[in-house]
């Protein structure tokens, strides 16, 4: 499958203008591609969500997964890494969820070309 060459984009993009962009090159109405965007932004929250099952996958450009940080208890009397000899107390952490976006092979190929 050839790809079409498309000219390239020099300054961002406001939602607005992605939407009209995307309206004008699929021939569907501005509100349908709307209505799209707003379903793939329901669907990405239902799989990050937290008793969901933490990772989202846009094929062929990028996965976002969710990792559980486990809590950390307090320390007191750690040395300080930033004057040693001294001695700091480090607060507790509460536990916390890590979301991260990985670009995939084809979003990659797009920043080379």
């Amino acid at each position: 499958m050839a790809t079409k060459k498309t000219p390239v984009i020099r300054e961002k993009y406001s939602k607005s203008q992605m939407l009209t962009e995307i309206a004008e090159s699929t021939g569907l109405s501005r509100k349908q591609v709307g209505a799209v965007m707003d379903e793939l932004n329901g669907l990405i929250e239902r799989h990050v969500k937290k008793r969901g099952c933490g990772e989202f996958v846009l094929p062929g450009l990028l996965k976002i997964v969710t990792k559980k940080k486990p809590a950390q208890k307090a320390k007191k009397g750690v040395p300080n890494p930033f004057k040693p000899g001294e001695f700091m107390d480090v607060p507790a952490k509460p536990a916390t969820v890590q979301v991260k976006v990985r670009p995939l092979k084809k979003l990659k190929e797009f920043a080379i070309s």
